[in-house]
């Protein structure tokens, strides 16, 4: 069986509501993507251009992991797109064919062709038309597939770049498809605010659970803030107001939202289980450190509440990045600001501890992990103007062996080093993706 047959028959299993478990490389990525199942052979990093250092644009970067390689553990392709757009996220379409980034500042997407030959990612095309597409849509964030198109969350808007933003559909062909405005206060859209909960408008991350027609969207900030310099925000009381404080509960088939969930404390990364019964997300909360359930009740209704602390939240450690195990019972959490990664035991999900800390470095943003769990990759980049300064602005990807009690150091590349700039998100490659 071919791996794109073999996708197809994962995301119609998972359509129909059969208790059919995927394999994935990176775990929290689409169910509708066909996964490595063994040994990932490349990571592309998606890199931010610094003024004066190489050829200062933002790159997709490409290193070797196959074992036994004479150059595993190094640089062996980069891609540069033009210029420096904030490069930030990105995701692969539901073949894997085709890798999909966005530049938060420019609002261009660069459409990687990966499969052609996946050590050597090639430019296919680039959109510079998503505001005007979307109809005032800005920061294009999380690249989430569907089967033959592509949702974007969006980070801001061009009427007064603050947290109003839409999700964004184009097909895989990089054909405009449709906006849809997240529910505010003044247009619920139907949506029904649970509790205290206040419909901001802010979107920001995006999963969904396939077998419940459940898809969620998590609430950042605006252009105005996310480009501003980090400390000279910290003392700007009016643009620390300007953050989400939400996350919202779509009909994944219709795009309808139904519920509007009090998060407070800018909710970022949404990540689903795999497991056939587990109902259930989490999600962290960049300014006030909490990790939070969002599960279905015994009614059948979804509700969402705190379970755990991050650190110390006095000390706003800024959680950024998460990934759960392919089994279910462990979740990695970066902290930025203190540079470490945490793993907590998630088999009662309703209250999750931790288990372990790692100081990565001086900081410390993306975390992937390989689907056997074995192997966790680290990357350093948040935002060209919220990365640390001088000596502590380190930038890198690490590779580290778990063995279920300490991580161990494979190697490290060094991204200044080499003059490549900023490393932000990872993406996990592998020739056999595209083999019979």
């Amino acid at each position: 069986m071919k791996r794109r047959e073999f996708g197809a028959l994962a995301a119609g299993a998972l359509a129909m509501g059969l208790p059919f478990r995927a394999f994935a490389d990176e775990t929290c990525q689409s169910p509708y993507m066909p996964k490595i199942t063994g040994q990932e052979e490349f990571v592309y990093v998606w890199t931010l251009g610094v003024e004066g250092m190489g050829d200062e644009q933002d790159k997709l970067v490409t290193i070797d992991l196959r074992p036994g390689s004479a150059t595993r553990g190094q640089v062996i392709n980069s891609v540069s797109v033009g210029g420096r757009n904030e490069a930030h996220h990105g995701g692969f379409s539901a073949d894997r064919r085709y890798f999909w980034t966005g530049g938060l500042d420019t609002n261009r997407i660069f459409i990687f062709d990966v499969h052609s030959d996946p050590s050597n990612p090639k430019l296919h095309k680039t959109i510079d038309t998503f505001v005007k597409d979307s109809g005032g849509v800005v920061g294009p964030h999380t690249f989430f597939a569907l089967p033959g198109s592509m949702m974007i969350t969006g980070l801001s808007n061009d009427d007064d770049h603050g947290g109003r933003t839409a999700l964004v559909e184009y097909n895989d062909d990089g054909d405009y498809v449709a906006t849809y405005w997240m529910p505010t206060t003044a247009d619920m859209q139907g949506a029904v605010a649970v509790g205290d909960a206040v419909a901001d408008g802010y979107g920001y991350d995006i999963r969904a659970l396939i077998r419940k027609n459940v898809m969620l969207t998590s609430s950042f900030t605006g252009w105005s803030n996310y480009m501003m310099d980090f400390g000279q925000m910290l003392q700007d009381g009016e643009a620390m107001k300007r953050f989400g404080n939400t996350i919202v509960q779509w009909d994944l088939h219709t795009r309808q939202p139904k519920k509007v969930f009090n998060v407070p404390g800018a909710p970022l990364e949404i990540r689903f289980p795999w497991g056939p019964n587990a109902n259930y997300a989490f999600s962290t909360t960049a300014l006030t450190s909490q990790l939070w359930l969002i599960y279905e009740d015994e009614a059948g209704e979804w509700q969402a509440k705190a379970v755990a602390d991050i650190g110390n939240p006095a000390d706003i450690p800024l959680p950024v990045d998460i990934s759960i195990a392919a089994d279910d019972q462990t979740l990695w959490i970066n902290s930025f600001m203190d540079g470490k990664t945490r793993l907590f035991d998630i088999s009662d999900p309703h209250k999750p501890f931790q288990i372990y800390e790692k100081v990565i470095d001086r900081q410390v943003n993306m975390v992937s992990q390989s689907w056997d769990g074995k192997r966790v990759y680290f990357s350093s980049s948040l935002l060209a103007n919220w990365d640390k300064k001088g000596d502590d602005d380190v930038q890198y990807l690490k590779a580290y062996n778990w063995d279920g009690k300490e991580l161990v150091e494979d190697f490290a590349v060094d991204f200044y080093e080499l003059g490549l700039g900023r490393a932000h998100i990872m993406r996990f490659g592998s020739s056999a993706l595209y083999s019979s």
